[in-house]
């Protein structure tokens, strides 16, 4: 007999944060690089500076998922939604993420990584005072719907869009600005949105540990507290205006009909 005390949906634990990290792992991304992003995501785990970070939270948790993206119908759950609430919950969850499987897959659709992120933070057994994306990726949107119209219906659902743009790579738009000029004006969005730009590989790592200290504890790096590192972000105060949302899609359309 099921009692009716059974029919009633559990709560939702409350945390700081719903974070969702939302990595690219298209074809441009060659395996050396996959495994030096998956690295950099695992040591940020495991670094004092994001346990405190959590510790510092009104809740002292957070809720964390790991999701790897490429074409709009390709997405990957790596790490499932874990709740971390101190070094041994985020060390596990880090070395589960290490454990893991790296493969490539095609295509760049940042608005399809942003939809299923949206999705993931609909559906999940927490109830976060704030709902974030984390987008980290080394090319523009090029395939699936429009970025800019995904990055909206987030913001308007109360998320925050982040972005770490790898300037490593060698994309260029062609029109004078970069990758991270891209991020700010079509991927980011929402309350105290940033871009962290990586322009070499070996600061990857220092980068998304200081990202996630930003992003967990909710702070800015010109807040004024010497008790965590001095990050080097890209607010979304000034943005470009001479952007192409739409430069992904230009370019592989121009691509393709030159092969």
């Amino acid at each position: 007999m099921i009692s009716a005390f059974s029919l009633c949906p559990a709560q939702a634990e409350e945390v700081d944060v719903e974070l969702v990290l939302a990595v690219d792992v298209s074809g441009s991304m060659r395996n050396a690089e996959l495994r030096l992003q998956r690295r950099g995501y695992v040591e940020a785990l495991r670094s004092p500076q994001v346990h405190e970070a959590i510790a510092r939270g009104d809740l002292g948790k957070v809720a964390i998922t790991y999701l790897e993206w490429a074409r709009d119908d390709l997405q990957k759950v790596i790490v499932p939604w874990t709740l971390i609430d101190g070094a041994a919950s985020a060390n596990a969850f880090a070395d589960r993420l290490e454990a893991a499987g790296i493969e490539n897959m095609r295509n760049t659709s940042i608005s399809g990584a942003i939809e299923t992120a949206m999705r993931m933070l609909d559906d999940n057994p927490h109830d976060g005072l704030r709902q974030v994306i984390d987008i980290s990726g080394d090319g523009p949107n090029n395939q699936g719907g429009t970025v800019t119209d995904a990055r909206d219906l987030a913001v308007a659902s109360g998320i925050t869009i982040n972005g770490l743009p790898i300037l490593a790579q060698a994309w260029t738009s062609g029109f004078g600005y970069g990758l991270d000029d891209y991020y700010r004006a079509c991927v980011i969005g929402g309350p105290g949105a940033f871009v962290l730009p990586v322009t070499e590989w070996d600061e990857f790592a220092e980068a998304v540990r200081r990202k996630l200290v930003l992003e967990l504890a909710g702070l800015k790096p010109d807040g004024g507290d010497t008790a965590l590192p001095v990050v080097r972000a890209q607010f979304l105060d000034v943005v470009p205006d001479n952007v192409d949302c739409r430069i992904g899609e230009k370019q592989r359309r121009t691509y393709e009909f030159d092969r």
